[in-house]
């Protein structure tokens, strides 16, 4: 019996997740903007974001814009590893559930 693919407990929550797919997709995304897409609280997305930043997969990016203070959200080069490998866990997982399937 083959060993089951393994998980990042960082990136697998299904919000931090899509998070990383979004910002996976660009170069930074401004916090609003990611908050919108993922229909969070502003205090959620900030929970998981800190959470993703503990590791070293995110990093914010402060500036002023419009007289207003933005903060970007960027996917570090350890993030994007992590997503990375994260999601050939899920490909692998879901081949072996399609394995299992037909037999």
């Amino acid at each position: 019996m083959s060993t089951l693919p393994l998980f990042d407990p960082v990136i697998h929550p299904p919000v931090r997740l899509q998070l990383a797919a979004l910002l996976a997709s660009v170069n930074d995304m401004e916090f609003g903007t990611a908050r919108d897409m993922l229909a969070v609280s502003d205090s959620v997305l900030s929970k998981h974001l800190a959470q993703m930043q503990e590791v070293g997969y995110v990093r914010l990016r402060k500036a002023a814009l419009g007289g207003r203070q933005r903060t970007w959200l960027v996917l570090t080069k350890e993030g994007r590893r992590a997503f990375c490998s994260h999601v050939q866990a899920l490909q692998e997982l879901a081949r072996i559930a399609g394995d299992k399937a037909s037999s």
